[in-house]
């Protein structure tokens, strides 16, 4: 069986980590997988959301420790193999947020240290209620510090710089209180849960919703000013879509819209 399971149904795609025996480790094979799948995804138009799970008890639990300590032993102590592994870390990451389909984690059992990031980085995670979510290399002696940039980014600095130096997990409550995720629900309809809320995404303008999570991401970044103008002329290369003049006359007539995107 391959690492990483594509199904595709319909407009949604459903990417899942296979290396249940490993946790579903973010090893080197894991990274390469999920990079080649961000590359065809970003390209793919007949596909609106992407779902990203995990096979077997967990999510993920980060990094692959076994390949880590191998690639320690180099003359120059692991340097340029610990170099390349986290900027290729850093580049699925980034894949993730810059495609334009948004993405859902559907997260269960744990997600740990890269795998916390992993949650962090997508655009939404539903969990199932028994989830433990932590950025725990502390508690071997490895700050979690490419995990935190996600991290500090979903939710706020206290909390985050809490868990990044006590080790301690949290359950999925906790994390959806702090924003981590958008919702903790049964294990037993997480699926069914992930699929809806997908399928919603999915039913709505794929072209507005591309800009959207681009223009999303973007203006973060910016100061107050500088995002409001930002968000204007994104508002106006929107606006001046056919299909959404439909979907605005549509609406006016209360009927369907009959988009072409």
């Amino acid at each position: 069986m391959p690492l990483l399971i594509r199904e595709d149904d319909g407009p949604v795609a459903h990417l899942t980590l296979n290396a249940p025996d490993r946790l579903n480790a973010l090893s080197d094979a894991m990274l390469a997988a999920l990079q080649a799948q961000c590359d065809a995804l970003a390209d793919d138009h007949s596909i609106r959301v992407v779902i990203l799970s995990g096979a077997g008890r967990a999510f993920c639990a980060g990094h692959d420790l076994h390949e880590m300590q191998a690639g320690r032993h180099a003359e120059d102590k692991g340097a340029a193999y610990f170099a390349d592994l986290f900027h290729r870390c850093t580049q699925v990451m980034l894949a993730l947020q810059a495609l334009p389909q948004p993405v859902i984690a559907q997260v269960h059992g744990i997600a740990t240290a890269a795998g916390c990031q992993l949650v962090a980085t997508c655009d939404m995670a539903l969990a199932a209620s028994d989830t433990r979510f932590g950025v725990n290399g502390v508690n071997i002696g490895l700050f979690c510090s490419t995990p935190m940039v996600a991290l500090t980014r979903a939710i706020a600095p206290k909390p985050a710089f809490e868990m990044l130096t006590t080790g301690a997990f949290i359950d999925a409550a906790r994390a959806q209180s702090l924003g981590l995720i958008n919702r903790a629900v049964p294990a037993s309809e997480l699926a069914a849960e992930t699929r809806a809320v997908a399928a919603t995404v999915a039913a709505k303008l794929g072209t507005a919703v591309r800009i959207g999570k681009r223009a999303f991401y973007e203006q973060a970044a910016m100061d107050t000013a500088a995002a409001y103008a930002h968000a204007g002329a994104v508002m106006v290369h929107n606006m001046l879509d056919p299909d959404t003049d439909e979907g605005i006359a549509a609406f006016l007539e209360k009927r369907a819209p009959g988009w072409v995107q």
